[in-house]
């Protein structure tokens, strides 16, 4: 099947975060459908996987969520950065952790109904601290948490946040 084409698209919102408009597009088989869209640039996340078999999570308030998630160190990316550059910014902003080596475990589309954003994953491993540079506007404590702890708080529900959920379920085969 072909692509779908944009036969208009009409602006709604232009923010510091997100575009939202609303496009009136040709669907690969022939419909033609208005859907609201939400474009983001992107993010990355990172595991951070210490010699203790410990992973660094955020405690980290979100308000449009409703309040405290356990999440991993993530942020969007800044324009003409890859995705491996903001994981490894993001994780000294955030967690104060500088990774000797990233690996890429994949990426995932958080809300492909209505958002482009797609989000990908890394896992960091020979860490070294360095100082810890968050945003203002961040609120967050950094854990370190037993893995295999961190891995059951998916399953049991604790865990709730796409990304990080995905994320160390990614990281689990790797020693």
């Amino acid at each position: 099947m072909d692509d779908a084409k944009s036969v208009t698209r009409r602006p709604v919102f232009q923010g510091r975060l997100v575009d939202l408009s609303v496009e009136s597009v040709t669907l690969p088989n022939g419909v033609v459908a208005e859907l609201e869209l939400v474009r983001h640039p992107g993010g990355a996340a990172v595991v951070a996987l210490d010699d203790r078999n410990r992973v660094c999570l955020l405690w980290q308030y979100r308000y449009a969520s409703g309040g405290w998630l356990w999440e991993l160190p993530a942020g969007k990316l800044d324009p003409g950065e890859g995705p491996e550059t903001t994981a490894a910014r993001e994780l000294e902003e955030e967690a104060g952790i500088r990774a000797g080596r990233l690996e890429r475990l994949g990426c995932m589309i958080p809300s492909p109904g209505y958002c482009n954003e797609v989000v990908h994953l890394y896992l960091a491993r020979e860490l070294v601290r360095v100082p810890a540079q968050p945003e203002e506007h961040e609120l967050f404590e950094v854990h370190w948490i037993d893995r295999e702890v961190a891995l059951g708080q998916v399953y049991d529900g604790t865990i709730r946040d796409a990304k990080t959920m995905l994320g160390l379920m990614l990281a689990a085969p790797h020693r």
